[in-house]
């Protein structure tokens, strides 16, 4: 059951994959995320400033410009709190490997998906609201 008090927690989901972006997007919907979905690396910076989200889950391969290139440029317009989450079927290592070398807050498998991906995500969300001391 989703608490109406709450505030929705806004995600965007950038992949290039159509079917990829509304399986997350319906899978997050049901749980009561807020989502925004865009399907090219193109643009994510305009997105992130306008739709102020709380987490951005990107992908990593994309044509004309990588996710963990995305994730530099759009951090400049994003709110002190969003979390940037490179999300790809890559093999692990090189994925952790991308995180830390772009800045990213978080990588998740695109094999991780229903409960186990909103619970991965509510975590990285809960992560972004620590007030430092």
């Amino acid at each position: 059951m989703v608490d109406v008090a709450a505030p929705k927690v806004r995600v965007l989901v950038v992949d290039d994959d159509p079917d990829q972006l509304e399986l997350v997007r319906r899978t997050l919907s049901a749980h009561g995320f807020e989502v925004q979905t865009h399907h090219s690396a193109l643009g994510v910076s305009n997105l992130v400033r306008n739709g102020e989200p709380d987490l951005v889950l990107l992908d990593v391969n994309f044509p004309a410009l990588k996710g963990d290139q995305v994730v530099s440029l759009a951090r400049r317009y994003a709110p002190r709190n969003t979390k940037f989450i490179l999300y790809s079927a890559s093999d692990e290592s090189r994925l952790r490997a991308l995180a830390l070398a772009s800045g990213a807050d978080g990588y998740l498998s695109k094999s991780v998906q229903g409960a186990e991906l909103i619970q991965k995500l509510t975590a990285f969300r809960a992560q972004s609201r620590s007030v430092p001391a």
